[in-house]
């Protein structure tokens, strides 16, 4: 969730929208005769913007106060349970530093949480060569983590994990990233990749009875960094580290289709 936050970045905080309508600004937008005589007068013409094609940016800043991709992920500081103790995590302390793989989850000692908990833990040390730290979230305390850590994996425990579970008993983090079911008071299976500016590059949220691929978000963090490293390329549809990758252009394009 590398490539260091430089103007060329194509994941910029100050992205180009590649199609930026602009409206008037001018309250009136549309005028009308209300005269009960009178033709409607013309609708005031709105005009767009349109990029210069030097350079086009395939990136857009997400308007909402929710945290879309391309906004600033919403930081926090909880308690958690790594290495069966109670420890502090701070979001933004990962900035400048790592990626971060942050999901959430509905409940401890359920039935799919510890099969998406495990698995990521058990190839941790995929992500950390990527960089990456994996952040798991519930609503639940640090002593059902606790509990849950220390309780064997043939018993529908977790065992020993290698990143942090961080309590959420507040509710506050998982709103603030728009996965709290409020009726229940409980989230849903969303997962964000945070990239090392601290912006959301990507989320997929799941309803409760569906676990989460862990090859998956592997794959998409990977062309996450390709893209921030090779900031004139972008990956099809599949990609893996070592395919051909696409130019983002009409003609240079063609070079890829012509080769599948």
């Amino acid at each position: 969730m590398a490539c260091s936050a430089t103007s060329a970045s194509l994941l910029s905080l100050n992205p180009i929208p590649f199609f930026s309508p602009k409206l008037p600004s001018s309250p009136s937008t549309l005028s009308f005769n209300t005269s009960p005589n009178a033709l409607p007068k013309p609708l005031t013409s709105i005009s767009i913007n349109r990029p210069s094609h030097s350079r086009r940016s395939f990136v857009v800043r997400a308007s909402s106060e929710l945290p879309l991709v391309g906004n600033a992920a919403p930081d926090f500081e909880a308690e958690a349970v790594f290495d069966q103790e109670f420890i502090k995590v701070k979001l933004s302390e990962y900035i400048g530093k790592k990626y971060v793989i942050l999901f959430f989850y509905p409940l401890d000692f359920t039935f799919v949480c510890p099969t998406e908990i495990t698995a990521f833990s058990d190839r941790h040390a995929e992500f950390e060569e990527l960089n990456t730290e994996i952040l798991g979230v519930s609503v639940d305390s640090v002593f059902s983590h606790l509990a849950w850590v220390q309780t064997d994996r043939k018993s529908g425990g977790l065992g020993d994990l290698k990143y942090p579970l961080i309590s959420d008993v507040t509710k506050s983090i998982s709103k603030s990233y728009g996965v709290l079911i409020p009726d229940q008071g409980i989230a849903l299976r969303g997962l964000f990749i945070i990239d090392k500016e601290g912006v959301i590059q990507h989320s997929t949220i799941n309803n409760l009875g569906i676990g989460r691929s862990v090859d998956e978000t592997k794959r998409t963090l990977q062309a996450l960094q390709y893209v921030q490293e090779n900031p004139d390329e972008v990956c099809p549809a599949g990609w893996k580290p070592g395919e051909k990758s696409m130019k983002p252009d009409p003609k240079l394009s063609k070079e890829y289709f012509a080769a599948v």
